[in-house]
């Protein structure tokens, strides 16, 4: 079996061997390193996120039946020029750079590798949310440029604590379910608005499940956790935004779709938002003249949430792992086309 490897340089194709070599014997093993995240993915031959060309993976694979991968482009062109693949697994929560129409109809499996980010990202919200509570980047910033703020301890700046304060969760699933643990610990009392999840397995967590409106209304802290649909996009908006308390804090460390961006500078600049934490745009990366540049009590990261080096080895552990019950003929753990292991068998 020749497999190629399409790594990047935060899960490598060296760390994608290293966990081949350590489910299969004698595979053919084949590297690819792609630019992410040194270069942004965006759109490629039809797929939204990915990174480097089609030739690149064209020319890569050269006869490869699987490829394991995070970001290359797996697109029709791809899967035209190489009819000799079967399985290509995707180190993602969703395969959202492969053309799945696509690959089945060129007969590949497609998997993907839900929860590989989960406690990465669930951590990091939570570091966010108290980044923008208690303004922690912007004092360390001005202590750091010879100014001791010593007036954001006057009552009016002071920021507020996780303890006792209601955090409103938009989105109940594995990153979402992490985060209300954590933010029970914390002594915070935690609302959810998610239509997938059961409101019975919700209070089972002793987090209280409610409509959006409802959420917004009452939290003081809202942090996004819901997937990007075209029935989620722009899911926050002007009219969301003016149903939040005065003051409140709006974290999103998602999908930048899941929010319009367009009227957080006058919400800020206001008051009405007290504070912003992002770590995903509508545009990435923002554009220099992005006014949010410019708008106070914002934290902003380029996109950080998930990169641990656990979920780098943990991301190369669960496609590994598809490859080998693919070459073992076992079901396929994760598989966004099931219809193709059908035409397969």
């Amino acid at each position: 079996m020749r497999i190629l490897a399409a790594g990047d340089h935060f899960v490598g194709p060296d760390l994608l061997e290293q966990a081949l070599h350590a489910e299969l014997d004698g595979a053919e093993v084949s590297g690819l390193r792609l630019p992410w995240p040194v270069e942004p993915f965006g759109p490629v031959g039809g797929v939204e996120e990915a990174s480097g060309t089609e030739q690149q993976v064209i020319e890569a694979l050269d006869g490869a039946t699987v490829s394991v991968t995070q970001m290359a482009p797996f697109t029709e062109r791809v899967f035209e020029s190489n009819p000799q693949l079967r399985l290509v697994a995707v180190g993602r929560g969703g395969p959202v750079n492969v053309d799945l129409g696509a690959a089945t109809r060129a007969g590949v499996a497609v998997t993907y590798a839900p929860g590989r980010n989960a406690a990465a990202a669930a951590e990091y919200a939570v570091g966010m949310m108290l980044a923008a509570m208690r303004r922690i980047p912007a004092s360390d910033s001005e202590l750091k440029q010879g100014r001791w703020r010593g007036d954001l301890y006057a009552y009016p700046d002071a920021g507020i604590e996780l303890d006792g304060t209601t955090v409103g969760l938009v989105g109940y699933g594995a990153i979402g379910r992490i985060v209300a643990r954590v933010l029970r610990a914390f002594g915070a009392t935690v609302l959810v608005a998610d239509p997938f999840a059961d409101p019975a397995d919700v209070r089972d967590d002793g987090v209280e499940p409610v409509e959006l409106d409802d959420l917004l209304t009452r939290s003081s802290v809202v942090s996004l956790h819901a997937r990007l649909t075209p029935e989620t996009k722009h899911l926050i908006n002007a009219d969301k935004l003016a149903l939040m308390p005065h003051g409140a804090v709006l974290v999103n460390t998602a999908r930048g779709g899941l929010l319009d961006y367009a009227p957080l500078p006058d919400a800020l600049h206001s008051g009405r938002l007290g504070a912003l934490a992002v770590d995903v745009y509508d545009t990435e990366p923002p554009p220099a003249d992005w006014p949010l540049h410019e708008a106070p009590n914002v934290v902003a990261t380029p996109h950080l949430a998930g990169a641990t080096r656990q979920t780098a080895h943990r991301a190369a552990g669960i496609v590994a792992a598809e490859v080998g019950r693919f070459a073992r003929g076992e079901p396929l753990a994760h598989v966004a086309n099931p219809d193709v292991l059908d035409r397969q068998s």
